[in-house]
């Protein structure tokens, strides 16, 4: 197989990210990985709408994400194919048709996919490291949370893209900074009700996890706090364990914590400050459902299944 290169492109409703991998017949070889907080979904829980200056904010990145694209171009490669798809926030808005045409003045054709695409996508991303295993991939974003279960490299059996994410929380249930006792239990009350179902299902069908791995910012950050990581190294984060005792002290960290002094922890993006004890909330409800001991981090995800996807096309 030739080697072909691709650029993926996520739009969340926290990040912005982007990929630009190789191909060949041993598989994807990452050559850069870009990341930005750029809350396109500020907002939209409430409003149904995208705001203007978070629709700025992301062609702002996807500017600069373009830039760099053009230093991977060499006469191998003279053309990089760009695959950009957007989740919850966009699925969300009523206005999400404005953003996709900004995107398409600057050349790029964006997709806003439902969540058991987005689900499928991350499962074959993250699960490519365990051969053989049956797995949960758990990946908590910012409007939305998806769940898939399935043995790597097959198709999966159970796939579930919930409305929970760690921005719709915050801006629902924690109204103090930092959140209060009742805030928090309300939340959790919830998020685990709307669980539920499908934790039940999974038992019922006689499905055993050998592992769950979890994906995107929240259970990266964890690691990276964690190991009080200054300058935030990937090949840490990517195959750390994060047991449960660990990520439940985490959260209640950070939910003792006011903004602005979250904003100062070593390991932590500032930006991710606002939604990151929402984020943990959730994670720590899933991994009580599952009745796993913690987690197993990857940094391959819906961006590496993006490149696996177009790469078969």
């Amino acid at each position: 197989m030739q080697t072909r290169r691709f650029a993926a492109i996520d739009i969340g409703t926290v990040t912005s990210r982007m990929l630009v991998a190789d191909v060949d017949d041993t598989g994807i070889h990452t050559l850069d990985r870009e990341y930005g907080i750029t809350n396109l979904g500020e907002g939209v829980d409430a409003t149904g709408m995208l705001k203007p200056e978070a629709i700025d904010r992301v062609e702002a990145k996807i500017r600069e994400y373009l830039d760099t694209l053009k230093t991977f171009k060499t006469p191998e490669h003279p053309e990089i194919p760009i695959i950009a798809m957007a989740t919850s926030a966009s699925r969300d808005a009523s206005n999400a048709d404005e953003f996709v045409g900004r995107l398409r003045s600057l050349g790029i054709e964006l997709t806003v996919i439902p969540g058991e695409r987005e689900a499928g996508l991350s499962f074959a991303g993250a699960t490519a490291a365990f051969p053989g295993e049956t797995l949960m991939v758990v990946d908590v974003g910012g409007g939305s949370s998806e769940l898939v279960v399935g043995k790597a490299g097959e198709e999966p059996l159970m796939v579930h893209s919930f409305n929970i994410g760690c921005r719709r929380v915050t801006e629902r249930f924690f109204h103090s900074d930092p959140p209060m006792a009742d805030e928090v239990a309300a939340a959790d009350s919830w998020m685990r009700a709307e669980f539920q179902w499908y934790f039940d299902e999974m038992r019922e069908r006689g499905i055993v996890l050998d592992r769950m791995v979890a994906v995107a910012g929240t259970a990266t950050s964890v690691v990276s706090m964690h190991k009080e990581m200054a300058v935030y190294d990937s090949s840490q984060v990517h195959g750390a364990p994060v047991s449960k005792a660990v990520l439940a002290e985490m959260r209640d960290r950070m939910l003792g914590m006011t903004v602005e002094q979250r904003r100062h922890i070593v390991g932590l993006d500032p930006d991710r400050a606002p939604v990151i004890a929402a984020g943990m909330v959730i994670l720590c409800a899933i991994v009580d459902l599952a009745g796993t001991d913690g987690y197993t981090t990857s940094e391959a995800d819906i961006l590496d299944g993006i490149v696996m996807d177009a790469a078969r096309g």
